[in-house]
């Protein structure tokens, strides 16, 4: 087997807060019931076609601020990307992982599905990451198999050489078919436990 030398990691829930918790503090503060836009992701025929679309980059901000904002009866779409992130804040814990694991020689990249262009830290993530995969910008997403392969192809690696860190279960398996080792983001602890199992000899080098 490879050694693994390589770390995709996903950003919206792994390396920020919980994003399903920003999405009920909006709910209340916009006066909705707490799961109305989980429930609308997961449900809504609309809301799941305006979020693929979106996360593709075919979709700008303010059309899918307009039209989600209409599938939510929300009165103000204009600025609503920012409010749905609002009450996300940096996973201090594993943003500093990764800084470490860099150090330490491991190649890092970024894999996320993006909300607009706005929600990204960009200094931040130069900082941490070697390669930055982001949705809109290639017009496909997380779990479309393509996206994974892109990634493969940036790191400039095998799979069987790279982990992948995601809080969705469902963006792990198009990973785990390529041979990429997966690990499902629960809990800070758990996740780096799990990784420095894997990559811990490259810290031990650096």
């Amino acid at each position: 087997m490879s050694e693994r030398r390589g770390l995709l990691m996903d950003w919206g829930g792994v390396l920020t807060t919980d994003v399903f918790a920003s999405f009920a503090a909006f709910c209340e503060a916009e006066g909705l019931r707490p799961d109305s836009v989980r429930h609308a992701f997961m449900k809504d025929p609309r809301a799941r076609e305006l979020l693929a679309e979106f996360e593709s980059g075919r979709l700008p901000d303010a059309e899918f601020e307009t039209r989600f904002g209409a599938v939510l009866e929300v009165p103000e779409p204009t600025g609503l990307i920012g409010r749905l992130f609002g009450g996300l804040a940096g996973n201090t814990e594993l943003i500093d992982a990764v800084a470490a694991f860099r150090g330490a020689g491991v190649r890092t990249g970024l894999l996320s599905n993006s909300w607009g262009t706005s929600t990204y830290p960009l200094d931040e993530l130069h900082r941490l990451f070697d390669v930055l995969v982001i949705s809109g910008e290639h017009g496909i997403r997380k779990p479309e198999p393509g996206i994974y392969a892109l990634a493969v192809e940036r790191m400039g690696m095998a799979p069987e050489e790279l982990v992948f860190v995601d809080d969705l279960p469902g963006n792990l398996k198009p990973a785990r078919a390529l041979g990429i080792h997966t690990i499902l983001h629960r809990d800070n602890a758990t996740t780096l436990a799990e990784l420095e199992a894997i990559l811990g000899p490259a810290l031990r080098r650096g």
